[in-house]
């Protein structure tokens, strides 16, 4: 399991020194991710492992919310300050995203049955 971890953590570090030095606008974790997702594909899938650790760290997930709820209790007064721009991002973000959604399922609809007229 640690040399597992150690591979998840190796692709993150991977990630995050290409996202620095090449002053790229995605996150390094989200970069580390992709290149494992395409390590995966070549290689054929995870070994046991790797899924095994990956099952482990998505069974524990709600402990990383931990930090960021508990700096939202520290800069609580931040958040009672700005609470309308908060809210209205929060509002224009979810309608954003259930728009992308349905239009993205609408394609993949079409893709999958291209003959039928909706």
């Amino acid at each position: 399991m640690i040399s597992d971890l150690t591979v998840l953590l190796i692709f993150q570090l991977i990630g995050e020194v290409l996202a620095r030095s090449l002053d790229l606008p995605v996150p390094g974790p989200v970069i580390g991710m992709l290149l494992l997702f395409l390590a995966l594909l070549l290689r054929g899938g995870p070994g046991d492992g790797l899924r095994t650790t990956g099952q482990n760290l998505l069974q524990h997930l709600s402990l990383l919310f931990v930090p960021a709820g508990t700096g939202i209790m520290v800069h609580l007064h931040r958040v009672a300050d700005e609470w309308p721009a908060l809210l209205l991002s929060l509002l224009i973000s979810t309608l954003a995203t259930l728009v992308v959604t349905a239009l993205a399922m609408k394609l993949c609809q079409r893709a999958a049955h291209p003959g039928d007229s909706q």
